[in-house]
């Protein structure tokens, strides 16, 4: 069997054992939270019949192991329950809000590389210098806040101060689009409508660049670290004193080893902005699954609640894997480890 099978095999092992676990501890906390979900579900004015009617529909009154014992049955043939909250069921809930969340997170993991990573090669090709102490003071600050500060901050910026950009929405309300895969941006280009399009990407730019903040300052800081150790190695002052160009010493020798370590933390950041998601969804009014979840936990809505994390922790496994295999295509020395066993 190739290394890359053997190693996407046992990480999908190890990521479906982590699932059941996940929804193993998130199923037992949302059934310890106080309050009676049938009672918030049909509201103070239900009568009794009609709680205990629900509370025996949703299987409420059995044991922990039993209830369980149904969530995973009806999992595994891809039903998560009916909603409380939207009276809908959670799958189409999930259809409906995640691919707007996953095209924010995709467009700021997109900043976060594409900004990032030249900030912290630029700052470690001139360290010591102005350009280097003026790319640390900015990254630092926008590690140190947090997305939702920078939301606000973008806001009354560039949505209020100068009116450059939308502060809520997707897309403007003048225009409609046909829903075929939920990404916007995708679903524009598809109908051939370029004015859309151009609306949505509108759209998504402050609020992306707001969730990416944190993951730039990072993404630099990180590669700055590593490629400042880099350069202390005796090949890159073996490839000086040859006189390579400064440029190809920085972009060939010293990136490409430092991105190794850089990567795995890059995709951790990419990951937690599922989770991280949800106040800059809520300050610029998106639509997506992490606004909604935060909707399901206050109305204590069981089964969505368990779907919306469920969701999230698998994309997180599924940012984990590529970020594995990724290493091991770019570190040899991984590769012929595995080899090797």
């Amino acid at each position: 069997m190739p290394p890359l099978v053997r190693l996407l095999a046992k990480r999908l092992g190890t990521s479906f054992v982590v699932l059941i676990g996940v929804s193993l501890l998130i199923f037992a906390i949302a059934r310890v939270i106080p309050g009676d979900p049938a009672r918030i579900a049909l509201g103070p004015n239900a009568t009794a019949d009609a709680v205990a009617a629900l509370r025996d529909r949703l299987h409420l009154n059995e044991p922990f192991i039993a209830q369980y014992g149904y969530f995973l049955r009806d999992l595994f043939r891809g039903d998560l329950g009916i909603s409380l909250y939207t009276n809908r069921p959670v799958m189409a809930d999930i259809a409906q809000f995640l691919p707007a969340t996953l095209e924010l997170v995709i467009i700021s993991g997109i900043m976060m590389v594409g900004i990032g990573l030249p900030l912290g090669i630029l700052s470690a090709r001139y360290r010591g210098r102005a350009i280097d102490h003026a790319i640390r003071i900015v990254t630092l600050l926008g590690v140190s806040a947090p997305g939702f500060v920078w939301a606000v901050i973008l806001m009354l910026v560039f949505a209020y101060f100068l009116p450059l950009f939308p502060i809520a929405g997707r897309l403007s309300d003048t225009m409609t689009v046909p829903t075929t895969t939920g990404f916007l941006l995708v679903d524009t280009l598809t109908a051939g409508n370029l004015k859309a399009f151009g609306n949505a990407l509108w759209h998504v730019i402050l609020p992306a660049f707001a969730l990416a903040l944190s993951g730039i300052g990072q993404a630099a800081r990180l590669v700055r670290s590593n490629m400042v150790e880099t350069y202390e190695k005796p090949y890159i002052e073996m490839a000086q004193a040859y006189g390579f160009p400064e440029k190809r010493i920085a972009r060939r020798y010293a990136f490409r080893p430092s991105l190794i370590p850089s990567l795995t933390i890059i995709g951790l950041d990419f990951a937690a902005m599922l989770g991280n998601a949800f106040l800059v969804e809520a300050v610029f009014a998106w639509p997506g699954l992490s606004r909604y979840g935060v909707a399901v936990i206050l109305r204590k809505d069981l089964n969505a609640i368990v779907g919306t994390v469920l969701i999230i922790s698998a994309m997180f496994l599924i940012v984990n894997l590529v970020v594995d295999l990724l290493v091991s295509l770019i570190n040899p020395r991984i590769r012929l480890s595995q080899r090797a066993s």
